[in-house]
This record gives structure tokens, C-alpha cells and sequence, in this order.
């Protein structure tokens, strides 16, 4: 039986890979979370979290920032 996607978790990305999906180095989300500007994330323990639909939520608030619509 197929999961409701309007149920299921956001996936959970570590900064590696969230700084993989934005195409940025690793060294500028952190310094993105130390300035508190970047997209939203948490930590788990010693490790720093990023959910998948933040990301994409944060993409697009930067596209609406700088005047671009989606098409």
C-alpha cells in the first residue's frame, strides 16, 4: 500500500548533503547558520539536520526575493 505523501516525514538531510543540493561549500552554510540567514535546520546531538521541504521552501523565498517568478 502506497504511504500518503501528505503524511510521510520530510526527509532528513545532513549539511553535506544540504550544501550538495544547494550547490554551495559546506564552509557557507555554516557560515549562513551562524549569521541565522540560511535556510532553517537543527541539531541532532552533535550533528546538524536540514528537512528537505525547508530547503525547498527557502529556495523559493530566495527566487521571490530577487524577483524571480516561477514559471
Amino acid at each position: 500500500m502506497p504511504e500518503d505523501s501528505a503524511r510521510r516525514e520530510p526527509e532528513l538531510l545532513t549539511i553535506t548533503e544540504a550544501a550538495e543540493l544547494l550547490r554551495a561549500p559546506v564552509a557557507t552554510l555554516r557560515y549562513w547558520r551562524h549569521l541565522g540567514t540560511g535556510p532553517r535546520s537543527f541539531r541532532l546531538g552533535r550533528r546538524v539536520f536540514y528537512r528537505s521541504d525547508d530547503l525547498h521552501s527557502w529556495i523559493d523565498a530566495q527566487r521571490r526575493q530577487a524577483g524571480i517568478v516561477r514559471p
